[in-house]
């Protein structure tokens, strides 16, 4: 059902979904949300964690009550829905309503590392 890639980088994206989780218990929720950020850039080439952070984006923002997320999450959920299997995906983005849906980002040496070794053991 999931992709090599998808179960490779499962690990990381969901050590990042833990600690947003963590986080948003805590009261944290601007930490939470560089959290889910973090998640959204290791698993953005897959599909389902495309989607499912852009989906814990969209709960953040409804229960932060942020209008501008919450409507930016909805077009990004569409988008991740239906580009990210063709690779279109802008590379290192964090997924936020703060950055264009377009804008390649760079990716820090540890995630760029995690990211390539999930790519790796797919061939």
């Amino acid at each position: 059902m999931f992709s090599q890639f998808t179960r490779n980088i499962k690990p990381y994206v969901n050590a990042e979904l833990d600690l947003a989780h963590l986080a948003n218990k805590n009261g944290k929720f601007m930490e939470a949300f560089e959290h889910l950020e973090n998640a959204h850039v290791l698993g953005q080439e897959s599909t389902y964690f495309h989607v499912k952070v852009h989906i814990l984006m969209f709960c953040w923002a409804f229960k932060q009550n942020d209008l501008r997320e919450l409507f930016g999450q909805i077009f990004r959920i569409a988008g991740a829905a239906t580009k990210t299997a063709f690779g279109l995906i802008p590379s290192g983005n964090t997924g936020g309503a703060n950055v264009s849906p377009f804008k390649a980002m760079p990716i820090s040496a540890d995630y760029s590392d995690f990211i390539a070794r999930a790519k790796s053991d797919v061939q």
